[in-house]
């Protein structure tokens, strides 16, 4: 059985996934490398995640987590980049290879923001 903080995590993430997917998309479609148009989506996805993350998922809105935030989503931005490069290296087209990888990353995002960003202190 899924926990509420896991369940908020998915209804906001998919609120954030499809605003990063877009940006990402954007990106493409204007003709960004995938590296480059994965770098930009990363930033203002991360911007855009940070408030509702931490104030939907975490019940948390301590601005001064954003540094720990970011170094989470430089992880997850260096995992997806690899992910898309080796699809590249398959000829996947970039939009489908976005798509797939977007549940891979979520839960790795997931559970770095819990362990390392919003972590509860007992």
């Amino acid at each position: 059985m899924l926990d509420k903080q896991f369940f908020r995590f998915l209804l906001i993430g998919a609120v954030n996934t499809v605003f990063g997917y877009s940006a990402f998309s954007l990106f493409i479609f204007l003709g960004f490398h995938y590296a480059i148009a994965s770098l930009l989506a990363t930033i203002v996805g991360v911007l855009f995640n940070f408030m509702t993350t931490g104030r939907y998922v975490f019940n948390n809105r301590e601005n001064s987590l954003i540094g720990k935030f970011f170094l989470v989503y430089g992880i997850v931005y260096v995992c997806n980049v690899g992910l898309l490069k080796i699809m590249d290296a398959y000829s996947i087209d970039m939009y489908v290879a976005g798509a797939l990888i977007l549940l891979p990353m979520a839960l790795l995002s997931y559970v770095l923001n819990k362990k390392f960003v919003f972590e509860v202190k007992k």
